[in-house]
């Protein structure tokens, strides 16, 4: 009598017999095949919506830390920013510190087209997407140079080499005063962040002090790995004291990734309800196989195959069906997301990219969402398929034997 432990390559073999031998009756074919379908769709489903979640977050991610900056460091009290910032650059890890002043304005296009602005001024070379060139930023012909972003462009109706006023209104002292200039258009950027795009204005960094009374000072920090930023942010507020405010991107931006990680969770778990009840179509291709193979079954069983044998030879079969759906869905959701993100199927009008920051949406299956996704489901599969390899297991050789 064949023992428990040398039941299990023998029921791999008679599963993948059952799955794929010739004598196969047309209700249990039909029965594995609407079981595979649903659990290929379940699973499909499951990898678009969790690549449309991380590639958003990560897109998101990406941008945010490419326009601003890992890690940013805002002076509390008058300190000397080319000290802080020597400190910073000293510190392992660090890749960049820029010297960064923002301000706020109104630009008005020579047809009279005008549009609400931050002003971001930066060094001649600096890094990050937000950066701009010495010439990019240069005073020719008694204007300077600005860049701005594409959709604020075509809002103003200008392009490179056409005149914008500025109107900005800053502090003197205390009392607050409107300084006005004229800018050139020296060039259009393109982050696919909405906010950047829409709204903002890069400036020399000279000239948003001149006009914004000494605006907003902070030292942009990118390093090699962002994921290490609050551990990063840490060490550098103890080198630089209280007088500096250090913040990582993470806190900066904690209510927005905190929605999004909720939401990517919480639809997980609504859309593994459509495996579930894919499962179920697996469980009842178990039914039918026990009914259809009970013959087979009941001879196993006066061969000397095990209870234990027969459950995990049915067990084994389910397992095959819910694995074969399970890789066909994973295929074909990477294929999707690629082609979603490819073609931007998911794009934004101006008006909803405002809400959602984004133009449009990547879709990016990572290793780790679709090995989530995958175990999700086999799992699942496993534990519907417990009840029709119990009853397989309790089947007695004499009943199966009786009537056929």
């Amino acid at each position: 009598m064949w023992d428990g432990g040398a039941s299990l390559p023998l029921a791999w073999e008679l599963g993948r017999r059952f799955l794929g031998g010739r004598r196969r009756s047309r209700l249990l074919d039909s029965s594995a095949r609407v079981a595979l379908v649903a659990t290929a769709l379940g699973v499909t489903a499951q990898v678009v919506a969790m690549g449309l979640m991380s590639g958003y977050r990560g897109d998101l991610e990406r941008k945010l830390i490419g326009g601003n900056a890992a890690i940013v460091i805002y002076p509390t009290s008058a300190v000397d920013a080319v000290a802080s910032a020597a400190t910073v650059r000293r510190e392992p890890g660090v890749q960049r510190v820029d010297r960064v002043v923002y301000g706020q304005g109104i630009v008005t296009s020579s047809d009279g087209k005008e549009a609400v602005v931050a002003l971001r001024g930066v060094e001649p070379g600096g890094g990050g997407t937000l950066a701009a060139s010495a010439e990019a930023i240069a005073i020719r012909d008694g204007a300077p140079g600005a860049l701005l972003g594409s959709e604020l462009a075509h809002t103003l109706g200008v392009t490179a080499g056409d005149p914008v006023r500025l109107t900005a209104l800053g502090i003197v002292g205390e009392r607050p005063r409107f300084a006005f200039r004229t800018l050139r258009c020296s060039g259009v950027f393109t982050t696919g962040f909405s906010e950047f795009d829409r709204s903002w204005v890069v400036l020399d960094r000279g000239l948003v002090e001149s006009v914004s009374g000494q605006g907003v000072l902070s030292l942009e920090v990118a390093i090699e790995d962002p994921a290490n930023a609050p551990a990063m942010a840490e060490r550098l507020g103890q080198r630089l004291g209280p007088e500096h405010l250090v913040t990582p991107w993470q806190e900066l931006n904690r209510e927005l990734f905190s929605a999004l990680r909720i939401q990517q969770v919480g639809l997980f778990l609504l859309l593994g309800l459509i495996v579930l009840v894919a499962t179920f179509n697996v469980a009842s291709s178990l039914v039918v196989l026990v009914r259809e193979r009970q013959r087979d079954l009941g001879v196993l069983a006066a061969l000397g195959v095990a209870p234990r044998g027969l459950r995990g030879a049915v067990l084994a079969f389910g397992m095959l069906l819910g694995a074969a759906g399970t890789a066909v869905g994973v295929v074909v959701g990477v294929v999707l997301c690629e082609l979603l993100t490819r073609f931007e199927v998911v794009r934004f009008e101006p008006e909803v990219a405002e809400i959602y920051f984004l133009r449009s949406v990547p879709f990016h299956a990572g290793l780790r969402e679709v090995a989530a996704v995958a175990l999700f489901t086999l799992v699942v599969t496993l534990v519907s398929c417990l009840w029709a390899a119990r009853r397989a297991g309790r089947l007695q050789p004499a009943a199966a034997l009786r009537y056929e």
